[in-house]
């Protein structure tokens, strides 16, 4: 009797090439670190596997073991039926290079106020010091903890309303010892902070508008509403930021917010204020710096 010849093991490049065309074929949603199929496919097989994620090519001919299939598969498979984000997936999320642990506590981490920290792109004046400063709104911790790497002697306070996203944050702190450095504080925006002054506040706040909210893809459902939805036009918690930082900044110091789409929608309710929008290589107009001395310190202009 013909003893029958088992199949050689597949190897990695194959595993990935026809994961790439499953995800394309899914018409699924991207964003949360990744903005294509390919490169959603990369991070599914390579963090799946506990393989860096920055080269796949080291690693195309690596035979996968039946176990390590069967746990690519599930993941590819969860992926495309329930539109669960990578991140959420696989525990884990990237930003400049830097990871976080992620989980459906807290926003996955992703800001383009990370990519300007981590490329020194903040127009501080020449005799600015940044040695204090506010995370607002600090979800995971990405951004206090990217804070401070890219300001190795600041001392950083990172607020959030939800208890189960400080825990998030906690984890992350931990993770990257910065428990002496970072403070996380529960509360809602600046109430826990009386008496501080800051030479930098930085926030990524929910700025998703109501239209949005109603338009968004299944993947971002997966995410705790109370970190993306801002009322009717996305600027609810923008519009308070505004009106408190000037007494939590220093007279040099200064704001960075991230605001989405609401570039219209915030110049018009502030004529008067001079917003600085700084780009990025994948954005524009989407984050605002302002000088403690610019900053409108009151209610906005009323909607035409």
């Amino acid at each position: 009797m013909a003893q029958r010849i088992k199949p050689p093991a597949p190897t990695l490049g194959r595993f990935f090439d026809d994961t790439v065309k499953r995800l394309a074929r899914a018409r699924l949603a991207y964003g949360h670190g990744t903005t294509n199929a390919r490169d959603e496919a990369a991070f599914l097989v390579l963090e799946g596997l506990g393989l860096p994620i920055d080269r796949l090519d080291p690693y195309r001919d690596l035979q996968l073991s039946e176990g390590e299939q069967r746990k690519l598969t599930t993941l590819v498979q969860r992926r495309i039926e329930e539109r669960i984000p990578a991140p959420y997936l696989l525990g884990a999320a990237y930003m400049q290079g830097v990871r976080f642990q992620s989980d459906p506590r807290a926003l996955i981490p992703r800001s383009f106020i990370g990519d300007m920290l981590a490329g020194g792109m903040l127009p501080f004046a020449e005799d600015a010091r940044a040695n204090r400063i506010l995370d607002l709104c600090t979800g995971s911790g990405c951004l206090a903890i990217l804070a401070a790497f890219a300001f190795p002697r600041a001392r950083i306070d990172a607020v959030d309303l939800s208890a189960p996203a400080l825990a998030l944050a906690g984890q992350n702190v931990a993770t990257h010892r910065l428990r002496e450095r970072i403070e996380l504080l529960r509360g809602d925006l600046f109430a826990p902070l009386k008496g501080r002054r800051y030479d930098l506040i930085i926030s990524n706040p929910p700025y998703v508008d109501a239209d949005g909210m109603a338009d968004l893809p299944p993947e971002f459902l997966h995410e705790p509403r109370m970190a993306l939805a801002a009322g009717d036009n996305g600027l609810d918690l923008v519009h308070r930021i505004l009106a408190e930082a000037p007494k939590y900044l220093t007279p040099k110091g200064a704001l960075l917010c991230e605001v989405g789409r609401g570039k219209a929608n915030i110049e018009a309710a502030y004529p008067r204020t001079p917003f600085l929008w700084l780009d990025t290589e994948l954005s524009e107009g989407e984050v605002f710096w302002l000088d403690a001395r610019n900053l409108p310190g009151k209610s906005p202009a009323p909607a035409p």
